[in-house]
C-alpha cells in the first residue's frame, strides 16, 4: 500500500469517526428534547418563578394565541435540551481531538472543556437567583407608578417572558466565558498581561456596548450585564498574573534542579 493511500484511508477514517460522534450528539439531543418536552410545563414554571413569586395574587402569565402555549413548551424543551446536550457534545469533540494533542495541549484544553459549561451554568444561576428578581421588581415598580388612579393590571405573555428570560440567560452565559477566552489568549501568547491592563478602559466601554446589543433596551439590563463583564475582566487579569507567577516559579525550580 502506498503512503498516499495510507494517509487517504486515515483521513476518511477520521471523517467517519467525526460523523459517528456527531450522530451520537444528535441522538442525545433528540432524546433530551423529548424528555424535556414532557417536563416542559414544570421547567417553564421554574423559569417563571422569579416573576410569579412577586406578582400580586390573581396575576400570572397568559397566552393570547391558540398555538402559543404549545410553541412555548417547544421552546422550553429546545433550550433545555441544548443546555443539557452541550457538555455531551463537548465530550464527544474532546474524545475526537484528544488523541492528536500533545501532553501540554491536553493540560490546557481539558480544564477549558470543564470550565466552559461550568461558567455558563454560573452565569445562568446569577441571572435566575440575583439579576431577574431585581429586574422584575424594577420593571413592576414602573407598572405600579403608572397605575395610580387608573386600573392597570400587568398581563405578561408566556412567550415574551420566556424570550426575555432566555436572552438574559444566554447573554450572561456567554459573558461568563470571558475569563476562559482571555486566559487562553494569554496562555498561547496572543495577548500579554500588560496588554490586558492597558486595554482596561476600552474593555469597560466594550462591555457596555456588548450589553446594549445583547440585552433589552433599558439601562438596568445593560448595567446588570456590563458590571459582571468588567468584574470578570479584572478577575482574568488576576488569574493570568497568578498563573504567570506560578509558571515562573516552576521554571526557576527546574533550573535549580
Amino acid at each position: 500500500m502506498s503512503e498516499v493511500e495510507h494517509s487517504s484511508m486515515n483521513f476518511f477514517d477520521h471523517i467517519k469517526e467525526l460523523r459517528q460522534k456527531l450522530m451520537y450528539s444528535i441522538i442525545f439531543f433528540i432524546i433530551t428534547f423529548v424528555i424535556s418536552f414532557y417536563f416542559s410545563q414544570s421547567i417553564f414554571e421554574f423559569l417563571a418563578k422569579p416573576l410569579t413569586s412577586i406578582l400580586p395574587d390573581g396575576n400570572g402569565l397568559i397566552y393570547t394565541a391558540l398555538q402559543e402555549a404549545f410553541l412555548t413548551n417547544v421552546k422550553v424543551a429546545f433550550f433545555t435540551a441544548a443546555f443539557i446536550s452541550f457538555p455531551f457534545l463537548s465530550i464527544q469533540i474532546w474524545s475526537f481531538v484528544a488523541p492528536g494533542l500533545l501532553k501540554k495541549e491536553k493540560q490546557i484544553s481539558l480544564p477549558t472543556l470543564i470550565a466552559i459549561p461550568f461558567l455558563f451554568l454560573l452565569g445562568a444561576a446569577v441571572v435566575y437567583y440575583v439579576i431577574s428578581p431585581i429586574a422584575w421588581k424594577f420593571f413592576l415598580s414602573f407598572q405600579s407608578a403608572q397605575a395610580e388612579g387608573i386600573n392597570i393590571t400587568l398581563q405578561a405573555k408566556m412567550n415574551e417572558y420566556l424570550s426575555l428570560m432566555m436572552t438574559f440567560i444566554f447573554a450572561f452565559g456567554l459573558a461568563f466565558q470571558l475569563p476562559v477566552i482571555l486566559l487562553l489568549l494569554v496562555r498561547f501568547g496572543v495577548l500579554s498581561i500588560q496588554q490586558l491592563v492597558s486595554f482596561r478602559k476600552y474593555a469597560i466601554v466594550l462591555s457596555f456596548v456588548f450589553a446594549a446589543i445583547i440585552t433589552p433596551p433599558d439601562p438596568f439590563s445593560q448595567i446588570s450585564l456590563a458590571l459582571p463583564v468588567i468584574i470578570l475582566y479584572e478577575v482574568s487579569i488576576l488569574i493570568s498574573r497568578f498563573l504567570a507567577k506560578k509558571k515562573k516559579n516552576e521554571q526557576t525550580e527546574e533550573d535549580v534542579d
